[in-house]
């Protein structure tokens, strides 16, 4: 899994509340555990004009040119800013893939779905919350400025505005450490690799049969 430590981003605004997993990846494309292949069908409903089907070539479809990431200024943003309740619906990993493989590293919004919060940590995207009445502001500072970037130091748990300004946020400690490190599930068990093959061993000698 990727690390996350500082990262400086362009905002793309998604002025919408309670969007669900569904939205962020249509449950037609949910037929791979490869972790990769999902941005382009990430908000495939709200992203083109016809009806995607899986393993299809997104090349040619008919882009939405109302939806905001098919805009320009929008195209390589990689900070998701989001109203309440984002993530909700069904608990699809996918959603966090799909983000994540488009290019997103941080979302931020007034709250989450839990599922999906707890899925962003294992897959090397940052969900922010920020008070609602900050969240507001900060979608009227990417309306009115052209590339609007932010700076996201998760060591210091702040964001910083182009004008200088600076956020705190609040992350759980563990889920700190693992971003920062880049560990998922996976990663945090395999650093125990030495005693589990010491294990697996005296326990070979024990069972034999277990092992045969």
């Amino acid at each position: 899994m990727k690390p996350f430590t500082v990262y400086q981003g362009v905002v793309a605004p998604m002025d919408r509340a309670n969007i669900d997993t569904d939205m962020i990846i249509p449950k037609q494309f949910l037929k791979s555990i490869k972790r990769s292949g999902f941005g382009p069908n990430l908000f495939d409903e709200l992203r083109y004009l016809d009806e995607g089907q899986p393993d299809s070539d997104n090349s040619g479809r008919p882009l939405n040119p109302d939806f905001v990431l098919n805009q320009p200024r929008f195209r390589q943003s990689s900070v998701l800013l989001a109203r309440e309740n984002f993530g909700c619906g069904s608990s699809r990993e996918h959603a966090p893939w799909a983000l994540e493989d488009f290019g997103f590293r941080c979302v931020i919004a007034p709250s989450f779905a839990d599922i999906f919060f707890n899925n962003c940590f294992k897959n090397a995207l940052l969900p922010i919350v920020l008070d609602e009445k900050i969240v507001d502001e900060l979608f009227k500072e990417v309306a009115s400025n052209e590339s609007y970037e932010l700076t996201i130091n998760l060591e210091a748990q702040k964001i910083v505005k182009p004008s200088g300004e600076e956020i705190a946020f609040e992350v759980d400690a563990f889920r700190k450490h693992c971003l920062l490190n880049g560990l998922d599930d996976i990663g945090l068990t395999l650093q125990d690799s030495a005693d589990i093959k010491n294990y697996e061993s005296s326990r070979a000698k024990q069972a034999p049969w277990l092992f045969s």
